[in-house]
């Protein structure tokens, strides 16, 4: 629904600031001093709960559902008690006025006007009626900070400092025991030579000198390099040809 649709002026068109909890009295308010005009009331919750509150039982009370099913509904003056979740519904809604529409916005109701007034291509004016205002929330006063010097902002430096590099206590002051270090490399005795078996194989003090069979106890022997060498070849250089000086016949 384009907002072509739409018979009254923005002018016409308000926004009251009103926190659900007191839109029943500021409703029979607004019906008390416009009760000349055609009043309809549209709300998308129970129309029952608002026709038992209403100090006016003449007006007429309509839910959202039965509301766009009826097609040739008009009236003068609607009041929307509260918004639809659904923009295009309110457009059906102020699709019926021909003189005035009003809107009782609660706080919590500001994100679904704004859908709304995205529709519509324009934005609805809000008003305040005195003693239906949003509850004022008293600003939380921080406790004043005193701006240091440079001087004490050196010297708490300096303390902070002075705190982390200090020695740190050690966890016990009970003396360490010898052999208390678990990580501690642990010392071997040398593996020694003890001999032979029957079979001739090496014996060792370690448990893996059973697998070097190859060593007795005896130093190993030196590589020393072979004391012949191969037979010398000397290599003379070949001489240039010496040129011919007997001359050749021609």
């Amino acid at each position: 629904m384009s907002s072509n649709q739409i018979a009254i002026k923005p002018n016409n068109h308000r926004v009251y600031q009103c926190p659900n909890d007191k839109k029943m009295d500021l409703l029979n308010d607004i019906i008390a001093q416009d009760k000349k005009l055609d009043i309809l009331v549209v709300t998308s919750g129970n129309a029952q709960d608002i026709i038992d509150k209403l100090d006016n039982k003449e007006i007429k009370v309509m839910e959202d559902k039965d509301l766009v099913k009826d097609k040739e509904l008009s009236c003068q003056y609607l009041i929307s008690y509260d918004l639809p979740i659904k923009a295009i519904v309110y457009m059906a809604r102020i699709s019926k006025a021909t003189q005035q529409a009003n809107i009782l916005l609660d706080q919590s109701e500001q994100r679904d006007l704004h859908q709304i007034e995205m529709l519509l291509g324009r934005a609805i004016k809000q008003e305040v009626v005195e003693g239906y205002e949003y509850p004022v929330v008293e600003k939380v006063e921080r406790p004043h900070v005193k701006k240091l010097s440079k001087e004490e902002i050196t010297e708490i430096a300096k303390k902070r400092h002075e705190d982390a590099t200090v020695e740190k206590k050690p966890k016990s002051d009970k003396p360490k025991r010898e052999g208390d270090d678990k990580w501690a490399k642990k010392k071997k005795d040398p593996n020694k030579f003890l001999g032979k078996d029957e079979n001739g194989k090496a014996i060792f003090s370690g448990k893996s000198g059973e697998r070097n069979h190859g060593y007795d106890g005896k130093p190993k022997e030196r590589y020393t390099a072979p004391t012949k060498v191969g037979k010398k070849i000397s290599i003379k250089a070949r001489k240039p040809k010496e040129e011919s000086s007997e001359p050749s016949d021609s």
